[in-house]
């Protein structure tokens, strides 16, 4: 088993961590976050480090304690320097527009797609196809990251659709005349 949760997160001086009544805040300059603290875990803050450690035996405090420490680690990284996501919109045709915290996407349906952003999440539109969204909460960019691309999946065939900038879509060949045919008899 994986002893990740034993290593302590070591936080920045620009960076404050407050442990109280069951609940982790961090604070920084790019924003403040908190979580709620499992059963079976604790957390202590020491020199700048934040240990976390398990109280019994169990399985589940042990799976806690490493998904406590992991989730600190990307609070205090948050704080720091922010999460980005980059999302590419790919299509003849297709673009994004951004008023305030209206997000208007032409995606090839007969009426535009409005999302609003979420509080915590700044978006910027680069060359009306690229969207790039900051946040100092993982978990919340990613889950709105693919809020948008499930608008919008792209389709192995012509590869259309909202991906991610990383993602590679592996493209499929189309039928051919020849193919449809050729076994018929």
């Amino acid at each position: 088993m994986a002893r990740g949760g034993n290593n302590p997160v070591i936080v920045p001086g620009n960076v404050k961590v407050l442990v109280s009544a069951g609940v982790v805040k961090v604070e920084g300059p790019g924003g403040k976050l908190q979580m709620d603290i499992p059963s079976g875990v604790k957390v202590e803050t020491v020199d700048g480090k934040v240990n976390v450690i398990k109280e019994n035996e169990e399985t589940q405090t042990k799976a806690n304690q490493g998904t406590v420490r992991a989730r600190i680690n990307c609070m205090v990284k948050g704080v720091t320097e922010q999460f980005i996501k980059t999302l590419v919109i790919e299509g003849v045709g297709f673009k994004a527009a951004l008023a305030g915290t209206k997000l208007t996407l032409l995606l090839g349906f007969s009426h535009p797609v409005d999302v609003t952003v979420p509080a915590g999440i700044t978006a910027a539109i680069e060359k009306n196809t690229i969207i790039t969204l900051k946040s100092a909460n993982k978990e919340v960019l990613g889950n709105f990251a693919a809020q948008i691309r499930k608008i919008k999946i792209p389709d192995p065939y012509k590869a259309k659709g909202i991906k991610y900038a990383d993602e590679y879509i592996r493209r499929k060949a189309g039928k051919t005349a020849g193919g449809a045919t050729a076994g018929g008899k």
